[in-house]
C-alpha cells in the first residue's frame, strides 16, 4: 500500500523575539501590570511559540489607524466611525489581483458515515459529505454571523404597526391555485385601481417559494405594467397598499413599477400625513431602494410639523435617517431637545435605535445629551439587549466621551454575553474599548477566548479592527498564539478584499506590529509598489500608517528581505509629519517649557534638540547627549555661527539671579558659581540624588556629530514629555504606539527618560528652581550614565 505524504504550506510569520529570556519577559509583564489601574485582574501565562516570526528586537505600540480618522475626501470618519487621535492615528490594501491564499479548516460538523450504513459509491459519499459540510457551515453562520434585526425596537409598541411594513409571513397564505387564477385573469381584466390593488395584496400572501417564481412570470410583469399605466388613478391609501405588497413579493429595487411609485409619492408627499410618509419610507427601506428625493421631502415635512411628532414617530424617523445615511442639519437641535424630553419614556431598545440612527447618519450629538443617555444605560444595562447596547457604544465611541460608570458596568455585564454575541457585535465592543483607551482585561480576555472559533466569519475590516484594538491597548491575551495565528490566517483568506479596502490591511499590520508580530508575506505585500500606489489613491489619509509600518520593519526586522518603501517616499512622509509637528506638537506649552529649562540648565540650545528622532512615531523627543562623566555634549548646531563659536558662558538672567546681583551675594561665591546655581539646582535644594560634577559651559568649539554616528563614550537621552493621551484611561499604562516608540528608541541605542504628565504637569505651576531641580535629576541620573561607562 502506497503512502502519501501531504504537506500544507502556511504563511511565513515573523515574531519579534524579545531581548530578554522568557522568564524576564514574564517579569516585565508583571511590572507593567503594577502600572495599570488598581483592581485590574492580573493575568500572564507563558505561552510557547508555535509560529516562526521575524526578529525585530523589542516592540510594542499602539495608535489609531488613518482609515478610522478623517478621510482625505472630507468625510468625517470611516463607515464604522472609528475615531482617532491627532497627528495621524490612521491606517489602510493590496493592489494586485492575485488569487488569495486560503487555509481551509475542517468542519467539526462533518461526520463519517455510520458503520451500519449500506455501501455507497465513493463519489456519492463525497458529494453528500460536501453538502453536509455546506449545510453545517450555513447553520453555523446563521448562529454566529447573522445580522441583528435593527427593527426589533418596533415590536415594543403597538403604534409602530401603522408606521412600518410588516415583512413577516402572512397568517393565512393564499393557495397556489388561486394565485394562478389571478395571473390568468390579468389579461382579461379592465385594470381598475381597486382590482389591481386586490391582485397585488392577494399575490403577496402566496407561499414564499411561489412568490419567488413570480419575477420570471410574464403574467406578473403584465400586472405590474397595468399598475404603472394606472398609477395616477390610485388613491394614496391604495398606492401605499401596492407598495407594501411589493415587499413580500420581493420586487427588485430597480423595477419600473417602483420607479413610477417613487415619483408619484414625491408628487403627493405634501398632501400626505406624517404617518403615511413614515410608512412609505419604511417600505422603501424594506425594498432596499435608495430614495434621496423622497427622504428630503420627508425631513422637510417633519421639520415643519415637529411639534406634532409622537414618541414612536420620532424614533421611527431617526431609524429612517440612519438607514438613509443622511443627516439633516436643520433637525440637529430639535433631535437633541426631543431626546431629552422623552429620555425616561424611551424603551431601552428605542434608545439603541436612536443611537444607531445618529451613528449611521454621521449626526453629531452634544456631550450633555450623550452623557444623559449613558447615565440611563449604565443603570439598566442588564435589562438591555446586547444589540441595543452595542448601538449605544457606537455613539459613545463617536462622541469620544468618557463615562466611567457605563464602562465599569459594561465590564461587569458584557464578558458573559460575548460567547453568544455575533462577530460584528464583538468587534464593536472591542473597538469601543480601544477607541476610548479604556483597558479592561476581563473583557479583552473574554473576546480573545471566543474569537478563534468564530474567526471565519470576520470580514477583512473586522479582523483588522480586532488586531488594531488589541495592539492599541498593548494587550496580549493568555491564548495569544491561538488568537493571533487565527486572525493572521483570516487575513490571508481575505487577501482579495484588500484590493478594494487597502486601509484594512494597514490597520491589521500596524496592530500586529504593536505586539511585535510581522507576517512576512503580508508585510511584503503591503510594501510593494502596486499596493503603495493603491493606498495613495485611497480616500483616507494612509501615508502616515504606511510610513510607520515601513520604518518599523526596518528597525525591528533586520533579517527581513521583502519589499521596502523607497527613500523618496520616506523623505516625503518625513517632511509631511515634521510640518505637522512644527505647527501642532513642538509648540505645546509643556514641551516648550521643558526645552527652555533644559537649554538654561545645560548651557544653551546647542545641548538640546526638540525634534522627532523617529518621525514615523509621530511624537516629539527632547534629545540630550552626555559624556560618560556627565558632561553635556553640544550637537544641535542650527546655524553656522553657532557651529563655529559656542557661548562662552551659559548664564541666564533669571529673577533670582537678578535679585542676587542687585542685593549682593555671598563673598565666597563667584559669578560662575551663581550662573551654575541658576542653571543646575544643587542636590540639597532639590532634595534628590543627583550626579555631582561641574557642567561644561562650552568654552571650546566642537564639530557637529554626523547623524547616526555615535561619539566614543557618548550617552544619548531621549526625553519623553508625555500627556494623558499617551496612556490608557485613568492609568499609567502606555498605549501601543508609544510603547513601540520607546522600544525602537532603545533598539537604536537611546536611553529613554520619562517626564510623565503626572509629574511634569503639576510642576509647570511651581517655581523655576523646582522645575530645574526635577530636570537635573532626570538628566543626570547615575543609573543612565553607569550603563554607558
Amino acid at each position: 500500500m502506497a503512502t502519501v505524504l501531504m504537506c500544507r504550506r502556511l504563511p511565513r510569520l515573523s515574531r519579534v523575539t524579545a531581548i530578554s529570556t522568557t522568564a524576564k519577559r514574564g517579569s516585565s509583564k508583571s511590572k507593567k501590570e503594577k502600572r495599570d489601574k488598581p483592581g485590574a485582574a492580573k493575568t500572564g501565562t507563558p505561552s510557547g511559540a508555535t509560529i516562526q516570526l521575524l526578529k525585530p528586537q523589542d516592540y510594542r505600540v499602539l495608535y489609531n489607524p488613518a482609515a478610522y480618522a478623517k478621510g482625505r475626501a472630507g468625510s468625517q470618519q470611516h463607515g464604522d466611525r472609528d475615531s482617532s487621535q491627532a497627528l495621524g492615528d490612521t491606517f489602510t490594501s493590496p493592489g494586485t489581483a492575485q488569487a488569495p491564499q486560503t487555509f481551509p479548516t475542517a468542519s467539526p460538523q462533518a461526520l463519517a458515515p455510520g458503520r451500519s450504513a449500506l455501501p455507497k459509491p465513493k463519489c456519492m459519499l463525497l458529494e453528500q459529505t460536501v453538502l453536509y459540510k455546506e449545510e453545517a457551515e450555513k447553520e453555523k453562520r446563521e448562529v454566529h454571523d447573522s445580522k441583528e434585526d435593527p427593527r426589533t425596537f418596533q415590536k415594543g409598541r403597538p403604534e409602530y404597526r401603522a408606521l412600518t411594513c410588516d415583512s413577516a409571513e402572512p397568517a393565512q397564505p393564499l393557495p397556489a391555485e388561486e394565485g394562478d387564477w389571478i395571473l390568468q385573469s390579468v389579461a382579461g381584466c379592465e385594470g381598475s385601481p381597486g382590482v389591481l390593488r386586490d391582485y397585488f395584496l392577494k399575490l403577496s400572501r402566496l407561499p414564499a417559494e411561489r412568490r419567488a417564481a413570480l419575477g420570471s412570470d410574464a403574467r406578473f410583469g403584465a400586472l405590474c405594467h397595468r399598475a404603472v399605466t394606472a398609477i395616477r388613478l390610485f388613491s394614496t391609501p391604495d398606492l401605499i397598499h401596492i407598495l407594501k405588497a411589493c415587499v413580500p413579493l420581493a420586487v427588485p429595487a430597480s423595477h419600473p413599477l417602483l420607479n413610477v411609485c417613487e415619483a408619484e409619492f414625491c408628487r403627493r408627499a405634501w398632501d400626505m400625513d406624517l404617518e403615511q410618509l413614515l410608512l412609505v419610507a419604511d417600505c422603501w427601506r424594506c425594498l432596499d431602494r435608495s430614495v434621496p428625493s423622497y427622504l428630503g421631502i420627508l425631513f422637510s415635512y417633519a421639520n415643519l410639523h415637529w411639534k406634532d411628532l409622537t414618541l414612536p414617530q420620532f424614533v421611527q424617523l431617526l431609524y429612517i435617517i440612519g438607514e438613509g445615511r443622511r443627516s439633516p442639519a436643520d433637525l440637529a437641535q430639535k433631535v437633541e431637545s426631543t431626546i431629552l424630553k422623552h429620555l425616561d419614556a424611551f424603551t431601552l431598545e428605542e434608545l439603541g435605535a436612536i443611537c444607531l440612527g445618529l451613528f449611521k447618519s454621521l449626526s453629531g450629538i452634544s456631550e450633555h445629551v450623550m452623557r444623559r443617555i449613558a447615565d440611563r444605560v449604565s443603570l439598566q444595562m442588564e435589562d438591555m439587549s446586547t444589540y441595543a447596547l452595542v448601538n449605544v457604544l457606537k455613539m459613545l465611541r463617536y462622541t469620544r466621551m468618557d463615562h466611567l460608570p457605563l464602562m465599569r458596568e459594561l465590564g461587569r455585564v458584557i464578558p458573559a454575553r460575548i460567547p453568544a454575541t455575533n462577530i460584528q457585535g464583538i468587534m464593536h465592543i472591542t473597538l469601543t474599548y480601544s477607541s476610548l483607551h479604556f483597558f479592561d482585561e476581563n473583557v479583552l480576555a473574554a473576546v480573545a477566548t471566543s474569537l478563534p472559533s468564530k474567526v471565519s466569519y470576520c470580514r477583512s475590516k473586522d479582523a483588522a479592527k480586532f488586531l488594531w484594538s488589541f495592539g492599541c491597548l498593548d494587550y496580549e491575551p493568555p491564548n495569544e498564539e491561538e488568537f493571533y495565528s487565527s486572525l493572521i490566517k483570516q487575513l490571508h483568506a481575505k487577501l482579495h478584499e484588500f484590493s478594494k479596502f487597502p486601509e484594512h490591511l494597514l490597520t491589521a499590520l500596524l496592530g500586529l506590529a504593536f505586539v511585535k508580530r510581522f507576517p512576512e508575506e503580508l508585510v511584503d505585500f503591503a510594501l510593494r509598489e502596486e499596493f503603495v500606489q493603491k493606498t495613495r489613491g485611497s480616500k483616507y489619509e494612509l501615508n502616515k500608517d504606511l510610513f510607520t509600518l515601513g520604518k518599523s520593519v526596518e528597525i525591528e526586522c533586520p533579517t527581513y528581505q521583502g519589499s521596502h518603501l523607497t527613500p523618496q517616499l520616506c523623505q516625503e512622509f518625513t517632511e509631511m509629519v515634521s510640518s505637522f509637528a512644527e505647527r501642532e506638537i513642538y509648540v505645546r506649552p509643556e514641551i516648550v517649557e521643558a526645552t527652555s529649562l533644559l537649554e538654561s540648565m545645560l548651557g544653551g540650545p546647542e545641548y538640546v534638540k526638540n525634534h522627532m528622532i523617529l518621525p514615523h512615531t509621530r511624537s516629539s523627543d527632547l534629545e540630550v547627549r552626555l559624556s560618560t562623566d556627565g558632561r553635556p555634549i553640544p550637537f544641535n548646531f542650527k546655524d553656522p555661527v553657532a557651529a563655529k563659536k559656542l557661548r562662552a558662558m551659559g548664564v541666564n538672567l533669571t529673577d533670582d539671579l537678578m535679585s542676587q546681583l542687585v542685593q549682593g551675594r555671598a563673598q565666597n561665591q563667584s559669578p560662575t558659581e551663581v550662573g551654575n546655581e541658576a542653571r543646575i539646582p544643587s542636590q540639597e535644594r532639590g532634595n534628590t540624588t543627583c550626579m555631582g560634577g561641574t557642567l561644561s559651559t562650552g568654552a571650546t568649539s566642537h564639530a557637529e556629530p554626523k547623524a547616526g554616528l555615535w561619539q566614543p563614550g557618548e550617552v544619548r537621552l531621549a526625553l519623553q514629555v508625555s500627556n494623558r493621551n499617551h496612556f490608557c484611561y485613568g492609568s499609567r499604562r502606555l498605549l501601543g504606539l508609544h510603547c513601540l516608540k520607546r522600544r525602537q528608541l532603545r533598539l537604536l541605542g537611546y536611553a529613554v527618560v520619562e517626564l510623565p504628565f503626572w509629574e511634569w504637569f503639576p510642576l509647570l505651576k511651581r517655581t523655576r528652581s523646582e522645575k530645574l531641580s526635577y530636570l537635573h535629576y532626570k538628566v543626570f541620573c547615575p543609573a543612565l550614565l553607569s550603563r554607558a561607562a
